[in-house]
């Protein structure tokens, strides 16, 4: 861009008027090129730095273009590349889209088509603004109720630590014939209930109390509700590292997939807990009793994994919002919009140099 501007310069006389427009869309280079400069500013999150420069750059181009005002023939050379720029993100029926591909099949050129030019210019750069911002947005909302599902977990974690007892993860299966038996032959070892109670982390195959919820209370610990979390994160992990190959990444700045990410992790602790007090409940029948440490963790594990009921409409609308979002190294138009036709030439070097 900064070529194209100094190269429009040159070729203007002293006293031309579009000097001061191309003095504008220098300066408005050099503030795109202080906020991508690192040792001048540093990086900001969510890519709100390269969002300004791009607000910059796109001041210079609509400059440059003005430039062209005095001497509107010289604009042709750069019709393919600006109506690349139009095409990328104005919709085929667009009105001003129409007139700038008018415009390309003229033989001569007046101000007049120069100035629609410019404002399909500007309408395309107001689209791409418009895009970016709703993808900057969309992963702060993400980032948002990832953090707050994320303390969510800890704190059910924390209280759970404190007051082990309060809802405690256990089941009480019924006693095979078998325990039964077994239990009978032994002296001083029977137990007032034909059940046991089985936790997260511990068993209690002797419960001493009638009541079942001092029998819970008994075999309880700490440690129930953190070892149910971990196992539905590790689970959600899995599902995030599986549900990345379906997300097509982008040139842009937004960290869509990592955020996405980043959701079901906390998510996968929280459905593992509520997975197996749903169990617990009898909400599920014939699983309302499970008869081994071992089966909660799975069950906890399944229901971690289990978050992509939830998540994947998240999922569909972050890759919507990649799609929206167009950038340097995505396919051309023609094969991500409806009504685009695919067929076109590469602008080139000058597409680039605009773009």
């Amino acid at each position: 861009m900064r070529a194209l501007v100094e190269a429009k310069d040159d070729s203007l006389s002293d006293p031309d008027a579009g000097k001061k427009l191309l003095a504008a869309a220098r300066a408005e280079l050099d503030s795109a090129d202080q906020l991508l400069d690192f040792e001048k500013h540093h990086r900001m999150p969510l890519g709100s730095h390269v969002t300004a420069a791009q607000i910059h750059l796109s001041a210079a181009r609509l400059l440059w273009v003005k430039s062209f005002l005095s001497s509107p023939e010289a604009i042709k050379p750069y019709l393919p590349s600006l109506l690349a720029v139009v095409k990328e993100h104005l919709p085929s029926g667009d009105e001003r889209r129409k007139s700038v591909e008018n415009v390309r099949r003229v033989d001569s050129l007046s101000d007049i088509d120069v100035v629609m030019i410019i404002e399909a210019v500007e309408a395309a750069q107001a689209v791409s603004l418009r895009e970016k911002l709703r993808a900057k947005s969309f992963v702060r909302i993400v980032w948002v109720v990832a953090g707050f599902l994320f303390v969510l977990a800890v704190s059910i974690c924390t209280l759970s630590a404190i007051w082990p007892e309060a809802v405690p993860l256990c089941f009480n299966p019924t006693k095979s014939m078998e325990a039964l038996s077994a239990e009978s032959e032994k002296p001083g070892a029977k137990s007032p209930v034909m059940y046991e109670v089985v936790c997260p982390t511990g068993s209690d195959p002797l419960p001493s109390s009638p009541d079942l919820d001092v029998n819970f209370e008994k075999t309880a610990i700490r440690r129930d509700y953190f070892v149910v979390e971990v196992a539905g994160l590790v689970a959600a992990g899995l599902a995030s590292a599986s549900a990345l190959r379906k997300i097509r990444g982008t040139a842009t700045p937004y960290g869509v997939p990592v955020a996405l990410a980043a959701l079901k992790l906390p998510a996968g602790a929280l459905t593992a807990v509520g997975g197996l007090l749903l169990m617990r409940g009898g909400f599920v029948p014939g699983l309302s009793a499970l008869d081994s440490s071992a089966q909660i963790i799975a069950w906890a594990i399944i229901f971690g994994y289990s978050q992509e009921l939830f998540t994947k409409f998240v999922d569909r609308r972050g890759q919507a919002v990649l799609e929206d979002v167009r950038g340097p190294g995505d396919p051309p138009p023609g094969a991500r919009r409806r009504g685009d036709s695919p067929s076109g030439s590469s602008p080139g070097s000058q597409a680039a140099a605009i773009a």
